[in-house]
């Protein structure tokens, strides 16, 4: 009888073998296919911005459509105004003769929406030699009161008292009547053969520059808070991705160690009892 046993015995213990080596790698594959399955959802998901954050991009936004606005605004007020004006260079004059014109000129003035009417000022002509040369040339106010009137010193606002426009045209002739003789500031083009002379440069270089610096300092502070905020954004989508793949790893590496130290019991565990068979079997 115990030779029939022994084989019966084998044969179980055979089977159950096969039955836990077949569970096995299905427990095993499932694990693998959940690891796969779960990785690429971490490592494309995507960081949900905070309300901080939707802020600061929103004034970035802002500050770069303002800074386009003000170079709109500032370079057909000013930039385009001074391009076209002819280069003046400083020297100095002395006033020869001042004189008011005998004909008023012609203006227009507003009196309501939909009110205009029509008026007169008096043209104050200013005559001054340049000292670096010794040419007489007509003094004007500033660059826009060449290109309004070449004629008169400058152009005053059109209103209806005419003895207000006259009071403010002989104060300026008498202070230029009192500079009679004594040098002062003018700039004049060498460039241009005309005879204008102005007193002041409504745009200097001083006006230019903040005329491009502020508006490009506006534009790049937009420009800068947008980058930063979208380097924060991806820096942190990397380190998600990042510490996602490690834990991940480290999750997968812990079912197949304990797969193979299943392996290798099982293993020795099947030699012993080979062994033990064999030596119980009857010769």
């Amino acid at each position: 009888m115990q030779p029939f046993s022994i084989p019966v015995q084998i044969t179980l213990q055979g089977s159950r073998r096969r039955q836990g080596r077949t569970a096995f790698p299905a427990s095993g594959k499932k694990r693998e296919t959940d690891y796969s399955d779960g990785d690429p959802l971490d490592v494309h998901k995507r960081l949900s911005s905070s309300a901080g954050e939707d802020r600061a991009v929103l004034l970035g936004f802002a500050m770069m459509g303002f800074s386009v606005l003000m170079f709109f605004l500032l370079g057909t007020t000013i930039l385009k105004p001074f391009m076209l004006s002819a280069q003046r260079e400083e020297s100095t004059c002395t006033a020869i003769h001042t004189d008011i014109m005998d004909h008023w000129l012609d203006c227009t003035f507003t009196c309501g929406v939909h009110c205009r009417g029509q008026g007169k000022y008096p043209c104050l002509q200013v005559l001054v030699n340049l000292t670096h040369s010794g040419q007489k040339a007509l003094l004007h106010y500033n660059e826009e009161a060449v290109q309004i009137n070449p004629k008169c010193f400058y152009t005053p606002k059109c209103h209806q008292d005419r003895n207000d426009l006259l009071n403010s045209a002989l104060d300026i002739k008498e202070f230029f009547d009192h500079k009679n003789g004594t040098p002062f500031s003018c700039f004049y083009s060498p460039d241009s053969q005309s005879e204008d002379v102005i007193l002041i440069k409504k745009y200097d270089q001083m006006a230019i520059f903040h005329c491009l610096f502020w508006p490009s300092l506006t534009l790049l502070g937009g420009a800068l808070i947008v980058g930063m905020v979208r380097l924060t954004q991806h820096l942190s989508l990397l380190c998600e991705k990042y510490s996602t793949v490690v834990r991940d790893e480290v999750g997968g590496k812990l079912p197949y160690i304990e797969q193979h130290q299943f392996k290798l019991w099982s293993m020795r565990r099947s030699k012993g009892r080979s062994r033990e068979i064999f030596r119980l079997w009857p010769n």
